[in-house]
């Protein structure tokens, strides 16, 4: 018997990071084939996915701007990279047999779609996945606040934020050995205990369109599908 999701839209934010592996910089082509692994096993769900993706395995905006770079210029930077990031997901979704477009806030259409939220919409109740690169097509703001952004805009059920660590915690596990998961909490008191979830932009966005979040491991096998299965896995921040 197939199980069935607890959610049929959801907003995937990837961080550029995440696509390095091992590696010191730029995509690992093995890291990159088992993330396309991970999304297949919710699309074959029947779950709608898009895709917020970042640039910090090529060039991060706010590391241009600490060496003396103009910010805004090191932030439109930053979105190019997401979209060079985006490009190879969509091809690697391609050679896995998925269907992924790319949409760009950023005009570059020799290359990608611009974004357009109603033809992104169609996408994604076609089955496609569609991977939003470009961040919110303006600087200094994170493709968390982009993540939030999208995920509203399209009316995901949730931003399933994918990390490095299998949820929110209530200390930093790896200097603090007594550190426990939450499994549950609530906007207001991820604030009141200051827990990093997200930028602020991005967590305040989440919170006013009450737009839940579930922080999780992108490393750990079958933590995606878990989550969309609504299992216990990562940490739910919720209104």
């Amino acid at each position: 018997m197939t199980a069935t999701p607890s959610y049929k839209r959801i907003l995937l934010k990837l961080s550029g990071e995440a696509l390095m592996g091992d590696d010191a910089y730029g995509i690992n082509r093995e890291t990159l084939w088992r993330i396309v692994n991970e999304i297949k096993t919710v699309v074959d769900l029947g779950v709608e996915v898009g895709v917020v993706i970042g640039g910090g395995n090529i060039f991060r905006g706010m590391a241009g701007a600490s060496s003396g770079m103009d910010r805004a210029t090191a932030d439109y930077m930053g979105m190019l990279a997401t979209v060079m990031n985006a490009m190879a997901l969509a091809d690697a979704m391609r050679q896995a047999g998925l269907n992924g477009r790319v949409q760009s806030a950023l005009s570059i259409e020799q290359v990608v779609e611009p974004y357009i939220r109603g033809k992104a919409i169609r996408y994604l109740e076609e089955g496609k996945i569609v991977i939003f690169g470009g961040g919110t097509g303006n600087p200094f703001f994170t493709t968390d606040t982009a993540a939030a952004l999208r995920g509203s805009e399209i009316g995901a059920e949730i931003v399933l934020k994918a990390t490095k660590v299998d949820g929110v915690y209530t200390a930093d596990p790896k200097k603090d050995p007594t550190a426990t998961r939450y499994a549950r909490i609530s906007f207001d008191e991820a604030i009141g205990r200051n827990l990093a979830v997200m930028d602020a932009t991005a967590f305040a966005l989440c919170r006013d369109q009450k737009l839940p979040i579930n922080v999780f491991s992108i490393f750990k096998a079958g933590a995606l599908k878990r989550v969309v299965l609504g299992e216990d896995e990562g940490t739910l921040v919720h209104c």
